[in-house]
């Protein structure tokens, strides 16, 4: 939502590339008006016209942004069947001041190695070209905005796109009012929780695990889990910190705040603790601050959420109960989750900094998708990474950063 694609567009061009756009609902129309193919088919027969498309129109690299929405999904079996290049856009493995670019897909379908050896050898010192980070502001707003204006537009010219089907809700009525009860819960939870992060810098340092939810409909949860729900994480962590961990130490389940205005578990929290004798045990947090929260806690459990990389990076010990990018020996606690909580070990700092400075150089582009970069000297507003940049810009070059090189001459980038 917003015009990220529309500048991203201009780069191709400038690049000597020639750049195709399917908008699949007003809401895109809005902010991709011209150049654009408009699909008004059903979803069912999508896959037909991608694959008529990408002939007709010589395609030979698809750019999305995530992969797994009902369009998108069925894209990577036709790229691959038709011979053309994947490239996923996503959020940042690293936050906040970076974007993912991925060659063939991301989050579980990545092709990052899972190599902890490589890493290892991969330290700061490495002869691979980082840029420094342009530390980006925040875009919650401008986000906001972009996502208010998408959801009016849909919902004022929805009839010009009949058949589409969009992943998430998009009644405009419904979203002002999740958002303003966000803002409310917002304020509530700052003030009625604001006591809980003195304990847990003080007396309960060390001595609680965090456990920081993911949105409710979020692809890592619904596609790339094998858990139906959040209730149903948090129960199975909570049955297991009740039988293994230590009777003095405490279960922090935060929850996640763009999730805010559409859920909370407070009666379900209740209940799991009365449920598993957890009463005094188990906290339910909202809007303490993160960082804080993880350099005090013992251990961090995911599933797949991101939070992981940014608790090793504060030093806590990382159990995933899905399998992300990350999740590897060396990074990654590789026992169980009743064991976890007896001892959830350390991790292998050179792994971390040569795994992160990888994905710096090959696979995060330094930027936002909703505030362009001003530094970045590009109509996308993005830094990109050493070794994708020059796809978006050169004549010649190889196109991504899998170490797969492929040359493309002038007007055949994408």
């Amino acid at each position: 939502m917003g015009p990220f694609f529309w500048r991203l567009r201009k780069d191709l061009e400038n690049a000597g590339a020639r750049v195709s756009k399917v908008n699949f609902c007003a809401g895109d129309t809005l902010f991709y008006p011209t150049k654009a193919t408009h699909y008004r088919g059903t979803l069912e027969k999508w896959p037909e016209f991608l694959s008529t498309f990408i002939i007709q129109h010589n395609v030979d690299a698809v750019f999305l942004f995530g992969d797994c929405r009902p369009y998108h999904y069925v894209i990577r079996r036709v790229a691959r069947w038709l011979n053309a290049d994947l490239y996923v856009f996503e959020e940042g493995y690293l936050r906040p001041d970076y974007i993912t670019f991925e060659r063939g897909g991301v989050n579980a379908h990545s092709s990052i190695p899972r190599a902890p050896k490589l890493f290892s050898c991969l330290d700061k010192d490495a002869k691979i070209p980082v840029k420094r980070a342009i530390q980006v502001k925040n875009a919650f707003s401008r986000a906001a905005w972009y996502a208010t204006c998408y959801s009016i537009t849909n919902f004022l010219f929805g009839w010009t796109y009949p058949n589409y089907r969009h992943h998430r809700p998009l009644n405009p009525l419904h979203q002002a009012y999740a958002w303003i009860r966000s803002l409310v819960r917002k304020h509530w939870f700052l003030a009625r929780e604001s006591k809980y992060l003195d304990a847990f810098t003080t007396t309960r340092s060390g001595r609680y695990f965090l456990v920081p939810l993911q949105v409710h409909n979020d692809a890592q949860l619904t596609t790339h889990s094998e858990f139906a729900s959040v209730e149903q994480i948090v129960d199975r962590i909570a049955q297991s910190f009740a039988a293994h961990a230590l009777p003095d130490e405490a279960l922090v389940f935060k929850h996640h705040p763009m999730d805010r205005a559409y859920r909370d578990y407070g009666r379900e929290m209740a209940a799991v603790a009365r449920k598993y004798n957890l009463e005094g045990r188990l906290y339910y947090v909202h809007d303490l601050h993160l960082p804080t929260l993880l350099k005090h806690a013992r251990g961090t459990v995911v599933v797949n959420s991101t939070v992981g990389l940014s608790s090793l990076h504060h030093g806590t010990p990382v159990i995933t109960l899905g399998d992300p990018v990350y999740n590897m020996p060396g990074l990654t606690y590789q026992g169980s989750l009743d064991s976890f909580w007896q001892d959830p070990g350390t991790f292998d700092e050179k792994v971390l900094n040569g795994f992160r400075h990888w994905l710096l150089a090959y696979n995060q582009a330094n930027g936002n998708f909703y505030r362009p970069l001003k530094e970045a000297g590009n109509h996308a507003g993005v830094v990109w990474p050493s070794r994708a940049p020059e796809a978006l810009r050169a004549k010649e070059t190889p196109l991504m950063s899998d170490g797969n090189a492929r040359t493309y001459p002038q007007g055949d980038a994408a």
